[in-house]
């Protein structure tokens, strides 16, 4: 009778292995998954961009939750809109984690999400509208923005549940809180004249607070969260697997180059290109590099909602740099042109959240200046310097006599033979002779004097 136990125990690995290989996946796929995305820096499209995809991301993979760890100054207003609506149409639990700060725009987008926390020593609000310099906007300006912007922030932090006066408080009088005071377990300072109800916030401005990342996934665990569907989402993130998604090398690419500095500095570098390239046209690199530095920072620049002002001052300023080169006033158009590349460099970002350091500024502003000096004072010696070439720069060159000139004859200069006509009498054959004038073809000339030339 032929043996089949080595056939069975065969059977019995392949079946094993089968089920133990099922029954990973099925783990697997049920395995409770957190998205975590970084908003850290400026907020602006590409960073809106990157927000969008990771959220997009977890509902496709049917994601626990989304959390958003935050640390900016701000950004856009409309960049703040399509990360708020993002987050308010997400299929999935938004959570924003603040470690350590979400000032201005960070504010809208924090007070925005399903589930907002704090870490020890973070800080939550100044979201009033700013220029780019920091200072506050005009009066007819700023009122109209910042009503705008408090009546959305109200219906944010109602839509949510959290405290609409704090939130209000923190656009009209740029208030800002710690997250103790966002938690309401401390007295917020000066709360009377911010036109609080209360010391402390009561319902808070922020739901948890938390140490860290795991300490916020203990914490959310059987949290419920209504998203704007209407189904209650029972968060499950005790025991999570944590799935960090990254900004794509494009997406970092022009995250990075969308700041303001980045954006003149490309502007700056564009401009030059193209100046080397008119002042010494085929030698390709400068012109080639200055035009997609420029190329992108347009980009940059409309990214950033820059005034358009302030780059068309910036242009003239170059075009008056060129133009000095070309047609010299001996330092006029120079002065016009520093005059509206300094002028342009503060318009460039008036307006935005944004704007670009003084230091930065005066060291483009003197790197230009000294360029244009240099060009001056190099065409200044140009036009002071006596002619070497063509007939003019035989004026005051040294030629020999070849026959006798009485007063008519020849000369040898630089090893042509040119009609010569004495100036000053007899001239024999072999002696030296200067050039004194140019006369279509023919040299006037006068006898070289000894110890130097006749003048």
């Amino acid at each position: 009778m032929r043996n089949n136990t080595p056939f069975l125990f065969l059977f019995a690995i392949v079946i094993s292995l089968t089920l133990l290989t099922v029954g990973t996946a099925s783990v697997g796929a049920t395995a409770p998954q957190v998205v975590v995305l970084q908003i850290d820096g400026s907020v602006s499209p590409p960073l809106a961009d990157y927000i969008d995809r990771g959220i997009t991301k977890a509902e496709d993979i049917g994601a626990e939750a989304v959390i958003i760890t935050m640390d900016t100054p701000g950004g856009l207003l409309s960049s703040t809109e399509d990360i708020v609506n993002c987050i308010t149409s997400a299929k999935v639990p938004v959570v924003v984690y603040v470690d350590p700060w979400a000032g201005s725009a960070g504010t809208f987008i924090t007070i925005a999400a399903h589930v907002a926390a704090m870490a020890p020593g973070s800080n939550i609000g100044a979201a009033s509208p700013v220029s780019g310099t920091g200072e506050e906007i005009s009066e007819t300006m700023k009122k109209k923005v910042t009503q705008h912007t408090a009546a959305w922030i109200e219906s944010i932090a109602e839509s949510r549940g959290r405290n609409k006066k704090a939130a209000i408080a923190a656009v009209a009088e740029a208030a800002s809180y710690t997250d103790k005071e966002a938690l309401g377990l401390d007295e917020v300072e000066g709360w009377q004249e911010l036109g609080l109800d209360s010391s402390t916030l009561d319902p808070p401005l922020v739901d948890l607070g938390a140490d860290n990342l795991t300490d916020l996934l203990g914490k959310l665990d059987g949290r419920e969260v209504t998203l704007q569907s209407g189904n209650v989402v029972k968060l499950n993130t005790k025991d999570a697997s944590v799935n960090h998604i990254k900004m794509t090398t494009i997406e970092r690419f022009l995250y990075a180059i969308s700041d303001a500095n980045i954006a003149y500095i490309l502007l700056s570098i564009g401009m030059l290109g193209i100046m080397i390239e008119l002042f010494h046209p085929g030698i390709i690199l400068p012109g080639v590099t200055g035009g997609i530095c420029l190329f992108l920072s347009i980009y940059a620049l409309g990214v950033l909602e820059a005034n358009w002002a302030g780059m068309l001052l910036i242009i003239l300023a170059f075009g008056l740099f060129v133009a000095e080169a070309f047609t010299p006033t001996f330092g006029l158009l120079t002065a016009g042109g520093v005059t509206a590349l300094v002028m342009g460099s503060f318009i460039l970002f008036s307006g935005t959240p944004f704007s670009i350091h003084p230091g930065l500024i005066a060291g483009v502003v003197t790197f230009f200046t000294a360029a244009a000096v240099f060009i001056i004072t190099a065409i200044v010696r140009a036009h002071r310097r006596r002619v070497t070439t063509g007939r003019e720069g035989l004026i005051g060159q040294t030629a020999v006599a070849r026959t006798p000139l009485d007063p008519k004859g020849t000369v040898l200069i630089e090893g042509e033979r040119w009609n010569a006509v004495a100036e000053d009498g007899r001239i024999e054959v072999g002696e030296e002779v200067v050039v004194a004038q140019v006369e279509g073809l023919t040299l006037k000339v006068t006898k070289k004097q000894a110890g130097g030339e006749k003048w």
